[in-house]
């Protein structure tokens, strides 16, 4: 199949402008739709914006230097995007329930140094989950500003579970004494003890980051408990299960507003980007409504039924399930590592991570339900998935046509329609 013939018509007729100026740009741009639109995204950080939060991150808006804040920028000509930076930040607050949100950070990584240079000073102690349990970059990483600049102490899981230990997070605090402790992770499937953690916080005097970046969509959607009541900070993206733009934002307390502001800009950034809080703003907005509280939910129905067909087809499920849209798989049983397994995925269409595991030194599959339930797809369809799954590890024949199929059947952009015109939902 070539990338013309995967090529919606109302995606060609989109795009013909940039077919015409730079067509060697428009193979490329089409050619991932193609890609999208023909394999399954299980990337576990992915998802599809609505149509329309892709039509404010391509709007003039883009054209605009903003450095500042609303009413108080450094350039002439913002009294629109200043509207619009209002919307997005009022929008937020009410999402979450948080006193204040700033919505400039360009991405979650962003986000999180912001928070640390608003609480921190070099070379305080931070308490995180250690990497090699799930934490992120930012959580210590010597390859990461945060490794370089403060004393990261890494928490672990328990090896028999897989589940956060909270006595050793009491201990270890009680033992170091942190300035901050952060709780959050890229691969952890199981809901957070946010209240726990703020009780160890609030023991050793230390500040509490939750980096949620991966379970706000679902908080967004009444799926997954929320952090605002419970840390100072919140730092999130925007996509993932959100289903906004590529960025970050920053939940806090209203004490804390000014200080979280500053550390955003002038401190770690420059000019805002005001498509893209435009863009966050049409999410948000999206977000608020019924029909993306019953897709969180989906999600997370949809990721159960996944983990449990895994399970039966012979793949190790970390903690035994999931409770949000994220499951970690070990392929050991099936013979074979995560990077081969990987590979084979990839080889069928079927697009997802690997990450470590809460055991031992090897490395596990990381996948997530976000993006194939904004196709529209439901257990059913995971149960399919868990099939071509294993087909693809055991590099059974014709799993990539059975792959096409399925993505054939639920298309992420089917139309030229809007989100308005299907209920205010993304693309289904």
């Amino acid at each position: 199949m070539t990338t013309a013939d995967a090529e919606p018509a109302a995606a060609t007729a989109a795009y013909a402008g940039l077919r015409r100026q730079d067509p060697e740009l428009a193979d490329v741009v089409l050619g991932e739709l193609a890609r999208q639109s023909t394999s399954l995204q299980l990337i576990a950080a992915e998802n599809f914006t609505s149509q329309a939060v892709l039509t404010a991150l391509g709007s003039p808006l883009a054209n605009k230097y903003a450095e500042g804040y609303p009413g108080a920028r450094h350039h002439g000509g913002c009294e629109l995007v200043d509207v619009a930076e209002r919307i997005a930040t009022d929008r937020a607050k009410a999402l979450f329930g948080a006193d204040h949100a700033n919505v400039q950070p360009h991405s979650g990584s962003a986000a999180v140094l912001a928070a640390y240079a608003a609480l921190l000073r070099p070379g305080d102690t931070v308490l995180a989950m250690g990497l090699p349990y799930g934490g992120h970059l930012t959580h210590g990483s010597p390859a990461n500003f945060s490794g370089r600049w403060f004393d990261f102490v890494g928490y672990g899981l328990d090896p028999e579970t897989g589940l956060i230990d909270y006595d050793q997070v009491r201990a270890l605090a009680r033992t170091h004494r942190p300035k901050a402790i952060v709780c959050g992770s890229i691969a952890y499937p199981r809901h957070i003890d946010y209240a726990a953690f703020r009780a160890v916080a609030d023991d050793v005097g230390a500040h509490l980051i939750a980096d949620a970046a991966h379970p706000v969509g679902l908080v967004a959607g009444g799926a997954a408990p929320n952090p605002v009541p419970y840390a100072d900070v919140v730092c999130a993206t925007t996509h993932k299960v959100l289903r906004g733009p590529r960025g970050g934002m920053i939940l806090c307390r209203g004490e804390l507003a000014e200080r979280v502001d500053r550390a955003v800009f002038p401190f770690t950034q420059g000019g805002a980007q005001m498509h893209t809080i435009a863009a966050k703003a049409v999410a948000f907005g999206e977000a608020a409504t019924p029909a993306f509280t019953a897709y969180a939910h989906q999600v997370v129905a949809n990721a159960k039924v996944l983990a449990e067909a895994l399970a039966g087809e012979g793949f190790d499920i970390s903690t035994g399930g999931t409770d949000t849209h994220l499951i970690l798989a070990d392929p050991a049983p099936q013979g074979v590592t995560a990077a081969v397994a990987r590979g084979r995925l990839a080889a069928a269409g079927l697009v997802l991570d690997t990450c470590a595991l809460p055991h031992g030194d090897g490395r596990g599959l990381r996948l997530g339900t976000a993006a194939v339930t904004t196709q529209g797809m439901g257990e059913g369809e995971m149960a399919r998935i868990a099939a071509l799954f294993a087909g693809a590890v055991r590099e059974e024949a014709k799993v990539r046509d059975g792959v096409r199929e399925l993505a054939g059947r639920f298309p992420p952009y089917p139309s030229a329609g809007t989100s308005a015109e299907r209920g205010g939902s993304a693309p289904a």
